[in-house]
């Protein structure tokens, strides 16, 4: 052989051979059907993530400028006029339900006062009452900021077991195709492997992420709560005060 070809030839790159997606795309339906539900079940899981993040600080920063104009506000009266520009706080939604609540029940008892000839006065008939209209809005509340949560502790808990099935199934066509071509040869059962190898990493890719999301959101949400009782706490307090 020419010896300038023969170096032409080591410079050449060797020709590579086809990857394990080549090989995956030769494999069955059904490899599919399960990459094709893991890969919808993490896009979900980013979407609700990415959409969680940004509503919990949206609140975050909005809960502060209320507490800010709440502990400024010498009467609700005002702080009602502030919280309607801070919808997604949930301090607001416990506010304005604790708001309702003592201006129902100021105008129920200035209605008794005046049918009895009596001298009309800023009070509440029944803490209890307000109590439990309080909590309510916290239950409602928690509710809004978890809203999507659980389909992450789904995903956290389904997606690997999924990939499993697939595993599974992979492994099988493997061992079919060798009975099929009685042959054990890389090309004979590399559909089946590359088949269950990818469907085991997309399960896993689509957990991971979704297993640390929910716990993050998780701790705070519990954070988001603890503020969302002293508040209560806060509330009644002052209520008891002004209004008793």
């Amino acid at each position: 052989m020419n010896p300038a070809l023969l170096a032409l030839q080591q410079q050449l790159p060797a020709a590579e051979g086809p990857g394990l997606l080549d090989f995956f795309w030769q494999s069955g339906p059904m490899a599919k059907i399960v990459l094709g539900v893991l890969v919808a079940f993490s896009l979900v899981s980013w979407a609700i993530m990415i959409g969680k993040y940004l509503h919990l600080l949206r609140a975050d920063r909005q809960s502060d400028t209320f507490l800010e104009a709440f502990h400024k506000s010498s009467r609700f009266s005002e702080v009602n006029s502030v919280a309607a520009k801070l919808g997604a706080s949930p301090l607001v939604g416990i506010f304005q339900a604790g708001y309702a609540e003592i201006d129902g029940q100021i105008k129920h008892a200035q209605d008794l006062e005046t049918a009895k000839g009596g001298e009309r006065r800023y009070r509440i008939t029944s803490l209890p009452a307000l109590e439990r209209s309080l909590a309510r809005a916290v239950s409602v509340e928690l509710a809004g900021v978890s809203r999507w949560a659980p389909f992450l502790a789904t995903t956290a808990a389904a997606a690997p077991f999924i990939g499993l099935f697939g595993t599974v199934w992979g492994i099988m066509v493997a061992f079919r195709d060798i009975g099929m071509t009685g042959s054990t040869s890389l090309v004979a059962v590399a559909p089946g492997i590359a088949e269950a190898l990818i469907n085991t990493a997309a399960g896993l890719a689509a957990a991971i992420p979704a297993l640390v999301g929910y716990n993050y959101f998780a701790a705070r949400i519990r954070g988001l709560r603890a503020r969302m009782e002293d508040f209560v706490q806060e509330f009644i307090n002052m209520a008891e005060r002004n209004f008793t």
